[in-house]
């Protein structure tokens, strides 16, 4: 049986595309979809599909992912991989991530989208200079892949060596020099990981000049969780500084995609589980409506933060 065409589509206002990972709402393809159709979106970011990570489910599996977005007509703006994330230290088995990489271009290349987000490895014993140096050279060979296979590969700020600092940021990027390498920037990560508002400016300029893509999170600096982690909030309510910097972006000429990911109800990475949180639909959808609201105010008022 041919495969359905997928049609490359995305609603934009104003030049950017504003769209989510929506395995914060649904765990079902279908479900996740349509909460975006609800929104007025009709791209999406894709991540976990019924618990598995679109680029280490099974081929059955994406077949079903690949069906329903191809009836659907939406577009997949990146994949949301586990390669170099927080879960695979510096000493992880480095073939993981080759394998992950090799499995995830030709699903990318059918679903037509161009960026992957990485990290760079968090710690595990090594010196400052070794990991340093460790990491550099798994993601070059990793670009190098990307770059072979015109895909892009885009580092998020959270874990991992690049992360550490905004000149890590920079010098990651400048050391690789490759076209195949460049930045997708989560407003809210560097408050998440003990940062500070001032600390979120210095790492939103350092990678300004390499941003595609934008991942739209607001937490609170002087706010805790039970359990101490970062305590996140609707887009505007933080001190991530949303308005300041998305607004400097939008006046950059910035085109890509804002990405919504609240962390509010649940956080998949931490465990969380869905069935547990029954709010965690209704709260992806305020979410997105007030990131919708955010952009007409911005689009108004341009240059106002």
């Amino acid at each position: 049986m041919k495969n359905p065409e997928i049609k490359v589509t995305g609603k934009k206002e104003g030049g950017y595309m504003i769209t989510g990972i929506a395995d914060e709402a649904a765990e079902d393809i279908k479900t996740q979809l349509e909460v975006h159709r609800i929104l007025g979106w009709n791209s999406i970011e894709l991540r976990t599909i019924d618990g598995e990570n679109v680029s280490t489910m099974s081929d059955e599996k994406f077949e079903e992912v690949y069906a329903a977005i191809a009836e659907s007509g939406f577009k997949v703006v990146a994949f949301s991989s586990p390669i170099a994330n927080w879960s695979r230290p510096i000493t992880t088995d480095f073939e993981i991530d080759l394998n992950d990489l090799k499995r995830s271009i030709p699903r990318m290349k059918r679903l037509k989208t161009r960026y992957i987000r990485i990290m760079s490895y968090p710690n595990d014993g090594l010196s400052e200079g070794e990991w340093k140096r460790e990491a550099i050279r798994r993601i070059r060979i990793l670009t190098d892949i990307a770059y072979n296979e015109g895909i892009v590969l885009v580092h998020e700020n959270c874990h991992g060596w690049a992360s550490e600092s905004p000149e890590n940021l920079a010098e990651l990027i400048e050391r690789i020099d490759s076209p195949a390498l460049r930045i997708v920037f989560d407003s809210g990560n560097p408050i998440a990981l003990g940062g500070s508002r001032e600390d979120t400016w210095r790492f939103y300029e350092a990678a300004k000049p390499y941003i595609v893509h934008f991942h739209v999170k607001d937490c609170f600096d002087d706010k805790k969780t039970e359990s101490g982690e970062a305590l996140h909030t609707f887009p505007g309510e933080g001190a991530a500084d949303l308005r300041r910097i998305i607004s400097d972006l939008l006046k950059s000429g910035y085109s890509g995609a804002f990405s919504i990911e609240p962390h509010i109800a649940v956080q998949i990475h931490l465990g969380s589980k869905l069935s547990e949180h029954p709010e965690a639909r209704e709260t992806y959808l305020e979410y997105g409506r007030r990131t919708n609201r955010l952009f007409k105010e911005l689009d108004a008022e341009p240059g106002q933060t």
